[in-house]
């Protein structure tokens, strides 16, 4: 082995960790944690499928899905809905462009602003990649009243809200 070589394993080998908080596991509800693990993993498998076989991934999935779900999007809503780069949305969007699943197409008032446009195609790829998921949660839903279903919507949204970077609160439970 090099001495350059030697020195980079070296510099990787003392890396230290950051120090972590202190949690008492107790607190933690693993069970929801897991839950939610294993229900994304599966409400994923049924469009990951699809998505294999034309040789894509779950960023087409998104991209396909946001397009398809606001037509006319610009570049830069996509990029704020995503919360991605324009290097990360770039390779992928030129592959859905290339493939005739999205148009773009320049702003009426502005020709510098790209407007994302699904065409017949990508509706379709994203109606496909849907229709599945839609089913599960039919399913999953299946003999819940509107009110367990609103509840469901809640909890979800949210999920979607929350930042969470200080402990939780117990509510004076030790």
């Amino acid at each position: 082995m090099t001495s350059v070589a030697r020195q980079s394993a070296t510099k990787t080998a003392k890396k230290t960790l950051p120090d972590l908080p202190v949690v008492d596991d107790k607190s933690i509800d693993f069970e929801t944690i897991e839950s939610l693990f294993f229900a994304y993993r599966d409400f994923v498998s049924d469009p990951d499928a699809i998505l294999a076989k034309l040789g894509y991934g779950r960023a087409h999935h998104r991209v396909v899905h946001f397009v398809s779900r606001r037509p006319g999007m610009t570049v830069a809503d996509l990029l704020s809905i995503l919360q991605i780069t324009k290097q990360s949305l770039a390779r992928v969007l030129k592959e859905l462009i290339d493939s005739g699943y999205i148009r773009q197409m320049a702003g009426p008032a502005d020709r510098r602003q790209r407007r994302l446009y699904p065409t017949l195609a990508g509706r379709e790829l994203s109606l496909a990649l849907s229709e599945p998921q839609s089913r599960r949660i039919a399913h999953a839903m299946d003999g819940m009243t509107s009110d367990e279903r609103a509840t469901v919507r809640r909890f979800l949204e949210g999920m979607q809200k929350q930042t969470v970077t200080q402990p939780l609160e117990t509510d004076g439970v030790d």
